[in-house]
């Protein structure tokens, strides 16, 4: 399904500018032009994402962002005309999860939306995961692998292996999405994040460690088995 933006903005040449561009991102787009009925259409239509001009009729954007952060997660990217570092700082403080100055460029604008909402749907993967998985803090066990995150602590065949921090992390974070492939890129950013400057043969290499420490055969790798053109996939 599309994700859906709700974009509240009076001023209604850039409204349809901004629903343009963004439906034709793919994105399913509401409008409304004042901070009351852009409550009443967030309650409604439960958005993934909200572009909220500051300054509005009846209620400003200030306003509706605290409203809706007492109410609910939806990200707020908030827009304005003046570019004051208070207005900034208080956007935030309220809850905007993102700001912008007018004039902005569209392109740096739909980068944003898409970044945050890729954040979105990493958190609600997150939160899905570990509602499904094994009970918080218990070790993960795939036959004589075992994986105990309390004591970040990895045993094969009884003995403990010396791994490296994000050889521990990576290890874990493919056995929780075990029997799914996973891209170099997302693995990418999950367990070196956002602000990583590096490239998917960071993956790779740290992949080639691992293998080294948990496969019986590297050669011949079992568990972190790779998925020709597509990334990495944990069989348990």
């Amino acid at each position: 399904m599309a994700d859906k933006i709700l974009v509240v903005e009076d001023e209604l040449s850039l409204q349809e500018t901004l629903a343009y561009n963004l439906k034709k991102q793919g994105y399913e787009v509401e409008t409304v032009g004042d901070g009351l009925a852009a409550l009443d259409k967030a309650r409604q239509a439960h958005p993934d994402l909200i572009v909220l001009d500051l300054m509005l009729p009846g209620m400003d954007g200030f306003e509706v962002c605290r409203i809706l952060r007492q109410e609910m997660t939806t990200p707020v990217l908030m827009l304005t005309a003046r570019d004051d570092e208070i207005d900034r700082v208080v956007g935030l403080e309220v809850g905007a999860d993102d700001y912008m100055t007018k004039p902005f460029s569209m392109r740096e604008l739909m980068a944003r939306v898409k970044a945050m909402l890729r954040r979105v749907r990493l958190v609600r993967e997150e939160i899905n995961l570990a509602a499904t998985s094994q009970t918080a803090g218990q070790p993960l066990t795939f036959d004589d692998l075992i994986i105990d995150v309390t004591r970040r602590e990895v045993r094969a065949q009884d003995h403990v292996l010396a791994l490296k921090p994000k050889e521990f992390e990576l290890l874990h974070f493919l056995a929780q999405h075990r029997g799914k492939v996973l891209t170099r890129e997302f693995i990418l950013e999950r367990v070196w994040g956002w602000e990583y400057i590096g490239d998917s043969r960071t993956v790779d290499v740290h992949v080639r460690w691992l293998r080294e420490k948990i496969e019986p055969n590297p050669a011949q790798p079992k568990r972190i088995v790779t998925v020709r053109g597509a990334g990495y996939r944990f069989e348990g």
